[in-house]
């Protein structure tokens, strides 16, 4: 259906953010215009007739159902808000009724650019609503004097807007953006090299293929394990049992104790007389019997046994108080 571009207006939105969305909404914000309902022109004539300016959307083309607008009409009728879109004071409900109407009618070139991104994991509506706000930035930004088609300046913003969503919101662990875009060249030169080789390529055959060091290559490999993460209490596929990843990669270390006991004993060994000492260590370090330190000090096996006995009980009376 051809809408008439010289007929009278006949379909009135009433907007939900007279002052229009900005370029800092977030995509949670944003809600995509509600479709407009179709009025008389006296009640068209009503819903504005108390702004300032309401005389400004006179002789706007008839804007049928946006379902069944083409699209050359929507590119025709695109042209013709724009050029009154220019003359319109921003802020004003006159102006936020054009900007919209505008929205709701290209909103199809965000619907075709979405649906480069139908493989990713997110969901479909979310990435629409992420291109509405590229379109709403890219009208924003159109200047009719240019002499370009709209759809063709806007489509690069709706995209950007699009990947730069994926690019800040979809990596588990957030990576320098050089890593980012280094995760998609190698996986590109490794599916490219796996089919000539018919093998996986090595780090050295990447870095060729790409001009890198290995390093660098080492590097964006080791970024590409950031880009998606398991949960700890995620189960296995092809474990059996019911236990969780955090179970399995996690446990008690008792050494821990040890080393806390080795730390509070250090100043009480370092008090203790020097024959004392070398026993301990001919004892615990040196694993030596009684009867070889006996021997080696010159002593007998039983006047070594109760200085041990002596030492490790000042040891112990040592820890307790400490504790």
């Amino acid at each position: 259906m051809s809408p008439r571009l010289d007929g009278p207006r006949t379909h009135i939105a009433t907007s939900a953010c007279p002052q229009g969305l900005t370029e800092s909404d977030s995509p949670a914000a944003v809600a995509v215009p509600a479709p407009r309902r179709s009025t008389s022109s006296t009640s068209s004539t009503s819903d504005i007739g108390s702004a300032k300016g309401s005389d400004d959307l006179e002789g706007l083309p008839e804007i049928p159902p946006y379902d069944e607008v083409g699209a050359l009409d929507a590119r025709a009728l695109s042209k013709t808000l724009f050029a009154r879109l220019e003359s319109l004071e921003e802020g004003t409900h006159e102006y936020a009724y054009v900007r919209n109407t505008l929205v709701e009618l290209n909103l199809a070139l965000v619907k075709f650019a979405a649906s480069r991104f139908r493989s990713r994991s997110e969901p479909m509506e979310d990435i629409i609503q992420v291109g509405t706000i590229g379109l709403i930035k890219a009208i924003d930004r159109f200047e009719l004097s240019r002499g370009v088609e709209f759809p063709t300046f806007a489509m690069p913003t709706i995209i950007g807007e699009i990947k730069r969503f994926f690019r800040d919101t979809t990596w588990s662990v957030r990576v320098p953006r050089r890593l980012q875009e280094l995760r998609l060249d190698l996986a590109k030169a490794g599916d490219e090299l796996a089919q000539q080789l018919d093998r996986a390529p090595t780090v050295g055959e990447l870095a060729d293929r790409l001009g890198l060091t290995d390093h660098e290559v080492v590097e964006g490999m080791a970024a590409s394990n950031a880009y998606t993460a398991s949960s700890l209490d995620a189960k296995a596929e092809e474990d059996e049992t019911e236990s969780a990843l955090a179970d399995r990669i996690g446990y008690e270390d008792h050494g821990l104790e040890g080393i806390e006991y080795v730390e509070s004993l250090k100043p009480l060994i370092a008090a203790l007389p020097g024959r004392d000492r070398k026993i301990l260590s001919l004892r615990f370090v040196a694993n030596m019997t009684q009867s070889e330190i006996g021997d080696e000090l010159g002593i007998s096996q039983m006047h070594v046994s109760r200085l041990l006995s002596r030492t490790l009980v000042k040891l112990r009376k040592g820890l307790t108080l400490e504790e």
